[in-house]
Formats: structure tokens, sequence, C-alpha cells
């Protein structure tokens, strides 16, 4: 249990938190879709890099998501697939809060790649999300203004939550300021869409082979954070997305926590 070294200043929260003399900060329910393709060399995965400025995960590559919108839950949100329920059980979570998270990840890839996995039927997936009528709506939907129900009756949608897959559950240590109870799905891009360089919360996107972007982050030229580490090697050891996706997937509940070791605060996976 040899974890990773925290900063001078997590070191002391951690000390502070462990001591009693501070309290962790809750945490927002959030969902995170990793876009998988196929490609020449095997399966790829779409990352973006958070901007320097971002509170959170500044500078990291990530894949898309974020926190759930209260109006996620909706029930007015057409829905074909695995009922809120079933995901409910999937994620050890109740029916409403699996709902906003189905609805979070759908919506939250869709803002943030333009990759929408929704369809007019239960069979059907959306072809083309490109036009100015479409990022009108991304737009809106990212301001707030548009609520994802809405966005999906006016367009005559339904929302695929059986073209999403279970992939873990990370909580944000303790320890930090800003954190968030994440479930991980992991998506195909549909047939005839394409992710698009949306701008917003990333300056940069690509597509990478998960152990091409794992040999980046060891050399030092990306970033990742650890539960982002943690997807790119289990997917590493797929030859193509139908064996991940075949992949039957036990989520465990995993939150680093800060653990003293030799008199130096450390961040281990428990």
């Amino acid at each position: 249990m040899t974890g990773l070294p925290l900063p001078a200043e997590l070191a002391a929260r951690a000390r502070d938190i462990l001591a009693g003399r501070a309290d962790p900060v809750p945490t927002r329910d959030a969902a995170t879709v990793v876009i998988l393709r196929g490609g020449a060399r095997g399966p790829e995965v779409y990352l973006l890099r958070r901007k320097s400025t971002m509170a959170f995960a500044a500078g990291a590559y990530v894949f898309p998501g974020g926190s759930v919108d209260p109006r996620d839950a909706d029930s007015a949100v057409a829905w074909a697939g695995p009922s809120p329920a079933e995901w409910g059980a999937v994620f050890h979570a109740s029916e409403q809060v699996a709902r906003g998270l189905v609805c979070a990840a759908v919506r939250e890839t869709f803002e943030e790649s333009g990759v929408l996995l929704a369809g007019p039927g239960p069979d059907s997936v959306v072809a083309d999300t490109t036009g100015d009528a479409w990022e009108a709506d991304r737009l809106a939907l990212i301001d707030r203004s548009l609520a994802f129900a809405d966005f999906l009756a006016g367009r005559g949608l339904v929302l695929r939550s059986d073209l999403l897959k279970p992939w873990a559950h990370w909580i944000t240590p303790e320890i930090e300021r800003r954190r968030f109870d994440t479930r991980f799905f992991v998506a195909v891009l549909p047939d005839g869409q394409r992710t698009r360089d949306v701008g917003g919360e990333a300056d940069q996107v690509a597509w990478r082979r998960p152990a091409e972007a794992l040999e980046l982050a060891r050399q030092g030229e990306i970033f990742l954070m650890p539960p982002t580490h943690r997807t790119l090697s289990e997917l590493s050891a797929y030859d193509t997305v139908a064996g991940a996706l075949a992949e039957h997937r036990e989520i465990v509940t995993i939150m680093p926590r800060a653990v003293e070791i030799d008199g130096e605060m450390r961040l281990v996976n428990t």
C-alpha cells in the first residue's frame, strides 16, 4: 500500500480531517461516459483536456461527463431500454437517483462531444447531430435554459439507456474541496455520428487507444486522474469494442483515502 504522495496543502487538510478539525464537503452525483470506437489497432476512447482555469481537475484528460442536474430526474424524460429501477439495482442507488444519473450521462455526453445516445424509437438512434439547430439546442442545454426532457420531446426522441453499459463507481476523496459521487458508463459511438471539438470546459480533444494514453501519462505528456487511469488500464485489456461491452462488471464503490505512511500523507484506493 504505497499510494500517491499528497502535496503539502492536501496533506495538511487530510491531517485536519483525520483529527476531526475539519469536515469533508458533501458529494454531488455525477456521471461520466467513456465513448468507444473501433480503430485499426484496437478500441479507441474519446478524451477531453479540461481547461487550466477549471476549478476541478484542471489540465487533466477526462471522459465526457458532469454533475446531475435536478431536472435530469424528471419522469417526463422519454425513455427506452433498462428502467431507472434496473439501473438503480446495478449502481446501488434509488430509482430517482439512477434516473438522474442515466439522463446526466446522455445529456453531458451530448453537451461535451456532440454525441447523442437517443433515437426516434427504442431500436433507432440519431444518425447526425451537426448543424445550427443542433448546436443551438446543445448550448441551451449547457446554460440550462433548456431541460433535457424538453429537448428530447421537441425532437421526438427517446433516451436509449440500452446504449450505456455500467462500468465503475468512484467517489472523490474526503480531503478534496470539490467532491463527486460519480458513476462511470461505457458507450459505443453510434453509426453516422461523430464527435466534435465543441469547446466549453475543454481546450483539446483526442481519440486515443487506452494503452497509448497510459503511455503518454507515464511519460508525463498528459495528466490522468486516478479514476481515468484505472479505467484506461482496464479497457487496455480488450482487443475489440465488443469484448469490452461483453464484460460483466460488478460495480464496487471506490473512494481513495488519505493515510499516513512513514510520516508522509498518501492517497490509497479502497
